[in-house]
């Protein structure tokens, strides 16, 4: 777009956009976390005043930073959203965030019976009885009354504990059994996040679950000698728990991750394989349930209605654009490359800039066949045939969602960087040896797999929107 100057009390407003007031004014359902909310489309994600933060990348920011990273957006178009074009309704400021003193951990106060946790967990979650009991006498389970401020009610909550390694509850997750109202699920005050709800067995073995009834409800479909196990609720996404638990039990050496079978759960699988990855762990593998959570199973087995299972956007639209590139490997110059790939960036850079998006996603099409194209001779030369169909899933594979996030616009120069030092290698002087070819057709896999994520994030993008928009209409059906 072109260039806007705006002065400095415009650019202050902006950055101090109240974001949950913004979301939710764009149809975003906000999930309240404590003195925070988490973002339900991305549960990664949590705001609060005009700050948010990405948990999955560790990084966030201001307003300003937010509407350029998950919408898309350049600077000035960012700045140009938040002040609402500086005509009709203007979002007002968030108030200013005071530092609250830290407070010490305390169990709720525990009612005088467990009649309201029973009911709830075995009645209306379909859970267990010897489960829920196992837990219960363990001391990490029971049910909670606090008053209201006004003394003229009563909360009822079921609360998993979670200890630390010497049996002291360090942690606390409270979820509301009241059949009206709005649902509520949080962690106590002052919980340390590594302590969550968990069993420790005396496998090898780790289960690791987001929130405690979907750990519940695997063991009530699989009970068969779950006590020789380990288990962990992680009571979200963050790593924190299920790492404390590797720290505790250094026999515990195969992971299976099994979150919820949504956008939001694939891309915690895939971050957390890698930092299990990264800590050492080789042997983690990916157990998703048949719909949405483990919970939504129990429901189908007893032939009530079930949230469906997601898939996520990214994934749904990387096979047919992975097959596409694939099969224009074929038509792409192999011997123009050096050329052909700084021009198409090039093209695609000022299309974004034009607000031409199908013609952007075209030249990285392209640009990601010739990168295959050349990923492809490098194989032949080391006596390998790939296939188209080959091709094209050695790209599927590698689209983790988890790592394809941000700005489109940002990507022409960090494409430009990374093509620079595949350059570099394949222009190398020398004999390569077998490790140093094998090497080299690596990087020119990656750099077709970077090409491609791009055309995969913008059809996510417009897969994502008119998902949001279906809804209110079926809604209205």
């Amino acid at each position: 777009m072109p260039y806007i100057h705006f002065t400095e009390e415009q650019k202050l407003r902006a950055s101090e956009v109240d974001l949950v007031e913004f979301l939710r004014r764009h149809g975003e359902k906000l999930i309240p976390s404590g003195a925070e909310y988490r973002m339900s489309s991305d549960h990664s994600v949590t705001v609060r005043g005009n700050e948010w933060y990405d948990h999955a990348v560790k990084q966030g920011g201001g307003p300003i930073s937010f509407v350029q990273q998950f919408y898309n957006l350049s600077y000035p178009e960012a700045v140009t959203r938040l002040l609402d074009g500086e005509q009709g309704c203007i979002y007002t400021a968030a108030p200013k965030q005071e530092e609250k003193p830290k407070e010490e951990f305390a169990l709720p106060p525990a009612n005088r019976d467990m009649r309201r946790v029973y009911a709830y967990l075995l009645n209306r979650r379909f859970l267990d009885r010897d489960v829920v009991s196992a837990f219960v006498r363990a001391g990490l389970l029971y049910e909670s009354c606090e008053i209201s401020k006004d003394k003229t009610r009563e909360y009822h909550n079921a609360v998993f504990v979670g200890k630390d390694e010497n049996g002291v509850p360090r942690h606390a997750h409270k979820r509301s059994v009241n059949d009206i109202g709005k649902t509520s699920r949080i962690n106590v005050e002052g919980s340390d996040p590594r302590c969550s709800f968990h069993h420790t067995g005396s496998s090898d073995r780790l289960y690791v679950f987001e929130a405690p009834i979907d750990l519940l409800s695997f063991l009530t479909r699989y009970p068969r000698g779950w006590q020789e196990h380990s288990y962990v609720s992680l009571c979200g996404t963050s790593e924190h728990a299920m790492l404390w638990m590797l720290e505790q039990d250094p026999s515990l050496r195969t992971i299976c991750l099994c979150l919820d079978h949504d956008a939001a759960g694939i891309e915690a699988s895939g971050r957390l394989t890698e930092i299990l990855h990264e800590h050492g762990y080789d042997e983690v593998g990916v157990i998703q349930p048949e719909h949405k959570d483990w919970n939504e199973d129990l429901k189908a087995r007893r032939g009530l209605p079930a949230q469906e299972a997601e898939e996520h956007p990214q994934l749904i639209t990387a096979s047919e654009i992975c097959d596409r590139i694939s099969r224009r490997v074929d038509r792409s110059r192999r011997d123009y490359w050096e050329q052909d790939i700084p021009n198409l960036i090039d093209y695609a850079k000022i299309n974004l800039q034009w607000k031409q998006f199908d013609r952007a996603m075209e030249c990285m099409e392209h640009a990601s066949a010739l990168a295959l194209a050349v990923y492809e001779r490098e194989l032949r030369q080391l006596g390998e045939r790939c296939s188209t169909e080959e091709l094209a899933d050695a790209l599927y594979r590698r689209i983790l969602p988890h790592q394809n996030r941000g700005s489109l616009h940002r990507r022409p120069a960090d494409l430009t960087t990374q093509f620079q030092s595949v350059l570099e290698k394949a222009l190398a002087p020398g004999i390569r040896s077998g490790t140093e070819k094998r090497a080299l057709a690596d990087r020119w896999l990656e750099l077709a797999v970077s090409f491609a994520k791009v055309p995969v994030k913008y059809g996510a993008d417009i897969l994502e929107q008119q998902q949001k928009q279906a809804i209110p209409q079926q809604e209205m059906g």
